[in-house]
């Protein structure tokens, strides 16, 4: 984690003794909660993500989705092989 921002926030207190009593289990320490919350928070942010693409998409014939989907993966592919040089 570089530049590390504080956050203030709040939680039930059963999720507080749930969420501690889960890391506890997997053996992390107190300063892991910080990591913890980060990943959740990445991982929702994705899966909001993933969700709007999915409904902007839905009336689109599949025919055209996978076309766009397969043009959008060639240029990134063309873009990472140019960057290797």
């Amino acid at each position: 984690m570089s530049a590390a921002i504080r956050w203030t926030i709040k939680v039930s207190k059963e999720t507080d003794l749930s969420l501690r009593t889960f890391l506890g289990a997997q053996g992390m320490k107190k300063g892991d909660l910080s990591r913890f919350v980060e990943d959740a928070v990445r991982w929702r942010m994705l899966e909001r993500r993933v969700q709007g693409l999915k409904d902007r998409n839905q009336d689109l014939p599949p025919g055209k989705l996978e076309a766009a989907l397969d043009g959008a993966v060639r240029e990134v592919r063309k873009e990472r092989k140019r960057r290797r040089r």
